[in-house]
């Protein structure tokens, strides 16, 4: 059995145009390779044949990975308390001693994407965060120690 995996509307649209085009586009791509490749004769020492086996592995790998998520899909909804902090929530953090601000978004962890300011649920600091309200200090468990911060905008919507 699969664990939930939690999506934003934007997340699962995403996830379902890369499908769509995995299955329609890079699929009849890469067998072209293999076609063109294997017309070329020998395959066994043919780096464009292993080349585009690779591919074609990666490309049904990332389908099977892409179907199970959309499978076990739990659409992250807006409801409840509108100052709270939940899945789907978009949180600026602020460290307290120097002001500095971080913005986040909490998603499910097949959405994450820290460089982009995409935090999982599953993370230490989107863990410590989830539940929280406005204005309330947050501890956060680091590998490094404790961080504390301030919430500083919750936005729901």
């Amino acid at each position: 059995m699969h664990e939930q995996e939690f999506l934003t509307p934007e997340g699962l649209k995403k996830l379902e145009e890369e499908l769509e085009f995995l299955k329609n586009v890079r699929r009849a791509e890469v067998a072209k390779r293999l076609h063109d490749a294997m017309e070329e004769g020998e395959v066994e020492e043919n780096p464009e044949y292993e080349d585009a086996k690779n591919e074609q592995a990666f490309v049904e790998g990332r389908i099977l990975t892409i179907e199970t998520i959309l499978a076990n899909a739990v659409l992250i909804e807006s409801k409840g308390p509108s100052n709270e902090i939940r899945m789907g929530s978009k949180v600026t953090i602020a460290d307290p001693a120097t002001g500095d601000e971080d913005h986040y978004v909490i998603v499910g962890s097949a959405e994450a994407d820290p460089a982009n300011g995409k935090i999982s649920n599953e993370s230490p600091l989107g863990k410590a965060l989830l539940g929280h309200k406005l204005n309330e200090e947050v501890l956060v468990q680091t590998p490094d120690g404790p961080i504390k911060y301030m919430i500083a905008r919750v936005s729901n919507n």
